[in-house]
């Protein structure tokens, strides 16, 4: 039997994302994480974390389940992503659907009554299982991680039919090949 991680497993389930900018190391002109989680402390759901210029470059919070948004949001999303930490942002109903083949292509469609997003992902890599062994006792890192890692050449992002401006780019996860636009599956994260 594999051993067993130490710490209290807070949340698993999925965190897709897509950061394109207009040059490789340039600041990012739209971020998109994407969340479905089967198990947390406020229960299982979707939020998008988005922001682009598509977004007026605000962020904007899509939900299905808005008490375990703001639990992300005060936990691990909030710990990646500081400015995400800001329950004073509008969450907004959507509904969340996906589609195609890990292989190939994939793609995840929110839904809102006013905006449709759709995050497309092509031309995938070997998947990467990345795992920290465990928890740190960083202050700004303080949950461990473990989740398969799948890079996409390609990845788009629309809102309401226009795409987004810039691309992702090539980059080095502990010398593996990686880009700034992946799946995320089977992601665990505990404390």
């Amino acid at each position: 039997m594999p051993s067993v991680n130490p710490g209290t497993v807070i949340l698993n389930g999925e965190n897709p994302f897509i950061w394109l900018s207009e040059t490789k190391d340039g600041p990012r002109t739209s971020e998109a994480s994407l969340w479905t989680i089967t198990y947390s402390p406020k229960g299982a759901g979707h939020a998008l974390f988005i922001k682009s210029e598509l977004t007026e470059n605000e962020w904007r919070i899509y939900t299905d389940n808005v008490e375990m948004t703001r639990w992300l949001q005060s936990t691990v999303q909030g710990m990646l992503v500081p400015d995400t930490k800001d329950q004073s942002i509008p969450t907004i109903n959507a509904e969340f659907d996906r589609s195609g083949d890990t292989k190939k292509a994939w793609s995840q469609t929110i839904r809102s009554t006013e905006d449709e997003i759709v995050m497309s992902w092509v031309d995938m890599h070997q998947p990467l299982l990345v795992s920290d062994e465990t928890v740190s006792d960083l202050p700004l890192r303080p949950y461990g991680v473990s989740a398969v890692m799948i890079p996409a050449e390609k990845a788009v992002l629309t809102v309401n039919g226009k795409q987004a401006s810039g691309q992702i780019w090539p980059m080095d996860l502990d010398g593996h090949s990686f880009t700034t636009g992946a799946l995320a599956f089977s992601e665990s994260w505990r404390e």
